[in-house]
């Protein structure tokens, strides 16, 4: 196990970490390696695609298409942030497609989760998130969860707590306000 997070992240880990209401795994965005690692890990279909989690809207930038967000809906986007809503924004040209899986959008978020905005604004970077489980089994709730079921594929556990949430984030279509889950 690795002696950070920061370190995990700089040197293609894997990280467990609380989100708002389940523990996510992630990685760094710009790293396939990385990303294919953890795709293995959770037996994760490479089509579904990911979410990144940031601490502000400008460590997405680098992986949405900015400029095909009308001006009409820039308040509405952003006032739906942070915590609890993932949205679907137009992927920049650049980006991979393991972050998209079979679609056009990238799934988005930005939050308060004091670790997750610590980590982000340290690196000055989005993480990969996906929920700590292997695919079709429930989420770990706490950093205990994942200890149990995922040290050891993983590289460091932030020992953190959710923000209480009930429910993993809503997904929703960014510029046309279509909800994908609830």
């Amino acid at each position: 196990m690795m002696t950070s997070a920061v370190e995990a992240y700089s040197q293609g880990g894997i990280i467990a970490y609380p989100t708002e209401a389940v523990f996510g795994l992630g990685c760094d965005p710009d790293n396939l390696l990385a990303i294919e690692k953890l795709l293995s890990i959770k037996n994760r279909s490479p089509e579904k695609g990911l979410i990144l989690l940031a601490a502000n809207y400008s460590q997405l930038l680098p992986y949405i298409d900015d400029s095909k967000i009308p001006q009409d809906k820039r308040f509405s986007i952003l006032s739906r942030w942070p915590d609890g809503i993932t949205q679907l924004l137009p992927k920049n040209s650049n980006t991979h497609r393991l972050l998209t899986g079979k679609f056009s959008t990238i799934a988005v978020r930005l939050t308060s989760q004091p670790d997750v905005v610590a980590l982000c604004n340290k690196l000055n970077k989005a993480i990969v998130s996906t929920s700590a489980n292997l695919s079709g089994e429930q989420p770990a709730r706490t950093w205990q969860e994942v200890e149990e079921t995922l040290s050891a594929e993983i590289d460091f556990i932030i020992k953190g707590n959710t923000l209480g949430y009930t429910q993993p984030s809503k997904i929703i279509d960014a510029l046309t306000g279509e909800t994908i889950r609830t």
